[in-house]
């Protein structure tokens, strides 16, 4: 099975007739950018994607032209985690594009060293209690505590906060994971939620999802990942993310790598709910519902 046998279609989702549709673009990896009603929200925009040489000799640059040409325009910016596949250009992306960034404390220290006003940046970590909420425009947003996954010879890779550093750029192993939020997205009579890794904390997350932007990437090591998310969640329908070499430029699109097993991902999803939806879209490819 390739990503393309499961592709969603322009008609998969049924499109209301009384509003504008919601639009759901694939930034490559994680990323996605979510359009409705004159709003884009971005969820952890990674289109400089470093070659694996860049990533091992040297300090990360974010590419300027690719921010400029893939996210031009943004409204708020979301950080799940602050790997550098995450993270990487939200700061460069939020400096050029006004753009408010909601993300945990090591998000918030990396935009800071990188310039990015304070009053343009939320810690979505510090809150006590119930999880951090905002609004941006028609989108309200819940940010749910959530795991990474701990595919690494059972570990979480790169794991601690970004908070030791002056300046950027910073090599890889500097882009600690930080604190890992899950994003509940409620617009126009919709949930979405991204799940930016392979992981999630049960109690957490609330059911009935329309569309979950579901992390690829690790779920073979997450004991249970398939029956606990779909319990978690209840989803109606799945965006696979995060299956590409993400080392390569967004010229070459989007290569499945073997290791994130989608045959047996798709069959366990559909095994728990037969009428669950699940597909992928090409790189830049967006579904609307």
């Amino acid at each position: 099975m390739r990503p393309e046998d499961i592709a969603f279609r322009a008609s998969s989702f049924d499109l209301p007739t009384d509003r504008a549709p919601i639009r759901v673009t694939w930034l490559g990896t994680a990323g996605f950018a979510i359009e409705h009603g004159g709003f884009t929200l971005l969820i952890d925009p990674y289109v400089t994607r470093s070659s694996l040489l860049d990533c091992a000799r040297g300090p990360l640059l974010s590419n300027a032209d690719a921010v400029q040409r893939f996210t031009p325009k943004a409204d708020a910016i979301i950080t799940g985690h602050t790997h550098f596949d995450h993270a990487l250009d939200v700061p460069s992306i939020a400096l050029a594009t006004g753009a408010k960034v909601y993300g945990s404390r090591s998000c918030v220290h990396l935009c800071r060293i990188a310039g990015v006003p304070e009053a343009q940046v939320m810690d979505v970590e510090s809150r006590r209690g119930e999880p951090a909420r905002a609004d941006v425009g028609p989108f309200s947003l819940r940010f749910v505590p959530s795991v990474h996954s701990a595919f690494l010879f059972g570990r979480i890779p790169m794991p601690g906060d970004i908070s030791d550093c002056d300046q950027i750029p910073l090599r890889t192993n500097h882009y600690r994971c930080g604190a890992v939020f899950g994003v509940d997205i409620r617009v126009a009579g919709k949930r979405l939620y991204h799940l930016g890794s392979a992981d999630l904390l049960d109690a957490h997350p609330e059911r009935d999802v329309d569309l979950l932007l579901m992390c690829v990437a690790g779920w073979t090591t997450t004991p249970r990942f398939v029956p606990r998310v779909m319990g978690a969640l209840r989803p109606g329908a799945v965006l696979l993310s995060h299956w590409d070499n993400f080392f390569t430029p967004m010229s070459a699109g989007a290569t499945p790598l073997p290791a994130m097993q989608l045959p047996r991902l798709v069959d366990g999803l559909t095994a728990i709910d037969p009428s669950v939806q699940v597909g992928t879209v090409p790189l830049l490819g967006h579904v609307e519902l």
